[in-house]
């Protein structure tokens, strides 16, 4: 330990965040300094050691042999030491911070809420709506409910449902629908980051996307939702995002057939810490209230 005394913490944290993010910039929005105030830490740092530990190029930092090898050990560290300071500052067992997908959040979990702490007037949930896989190791959050296809090393994963997907659209729209060809004469809402494609629909149907027009284009899963609601074309949803949205008639899914992506959700907790009697609690709840609004996605995982 003689050796931390002579370099400032402060410092190292400059260091290791530089050097994962790889400039000064990102490490300052990180540590909510400035700039000028990592530059500093950094001088300070090598000035401290004696080594250079960054080659200074116009895009940014590069780790010398030396500082490579020293940001190696520096991230290993401070990932014990955030795991021991959420380790002491563990939430009560009444207090539940839960990580979600803001389109997730604001569209089918938000709605519901109110009767989990209804069910459970003694637990405060905290919702930290994210797209980053946050992980409950070395965090404050309790659970992360996640989208993807499982297998994230070092976290407990429990899959709730499976991703099944069709088409929905404004009531208008879909009387313009009778046959999954029809599909070719309407303008389609796109999202160009979705995790899956047109033809996991289509192709069962012996089609595929080449038969299908431009339409609206939004960045976000939220916003095309929203655009199929206003009428604007036919967006390819999912059970839980279109479930309230088509139980209050604002959306119509114009085909029965629903198809999986391969994808699931997920609820995922620390890999070594029991769970809280709180965040037992919320997956019982959570698993319950996709069941129920989600039918054939659950069905698809009892297969």
């Amino acid at each position: 330990m003689r050796n931390l005394a002579r370099v400032h913490l402060g410092a190292l944290r400059a260091v290791e965040a530089a050097g994962r993010l790889g400039t000064l910039r990102a490490a300052a929005e990180e540590l909510g300094v400035t700039v000028g105030a990592v530059s500093q830490q950094i001088l300070k740092c090598e000035a401290e050691l004696g080594r250079t530990l960054f080659e200074r190029r116009p895009r940014g930092l590069v780790p010398t042999d030396l500082g490579a090898a020293v940001l190696e050990r520096l991230s290993a560290g401070f990932a014990e030491l955030s795991a021991a300071v959420a380790l002491a500052d563990r939430r009560r067992e009444d207090v539940l911070t839960v990580s979600v997908a803001p389109v997730l959040a604001s569209k089918w979990l938000v709605w519901r809420l109110d009767r989990f702490t209804r069910a459970h007037p003694g637990i405060r949930v905290r919702i930290d709506a994210a797209l980053d896989l946050v992980d409950p190791n070395v965090s404050d959050v309790d659970v992360c409910i996640r989208v993807g296809r499982g297998g994230w090393p070092g976290v407990r994963a429990e899959r709730l449902i499976a991703q099944l997907v069709f088409p929905v659209c404004a009531p208008a729209l879909a009387a313009r629908l009778r046959t999954p060809a029809d599909l070719a004469r309407v303008p389609i809402v796109a999202e160009p980051n979705a995790m899956f494609t047109w033809d996991v629909w289509l192709a069962p149907n012996g089609l595929d996307a080449r038969i299908l027009q431009d339409g609206p284009v939004y960045s976000d899963a939220a916003l095309c939702f929203d655009a199929a609601m206003a009428g604007q074309g036919v967006f390819l949803a999912w059970e839980t995002l279109a479930a309230d949205a088509l139980a209050m008639g604002r959306l119509v899914a114009p085909f029965p057939d629903r198809y999986p992506t391969g994808i699931s959700y997920w609820f995922v907790t620390a890999r070594d810490r029991a769970p809280t009697r709180a965040v037992s609690a919320f997956r019982e709840w959570i698993a319950a209230e996709l069941r129920e609004s989600c039918p054939g996605g659950a069905a698809a995982v009892l297969a």
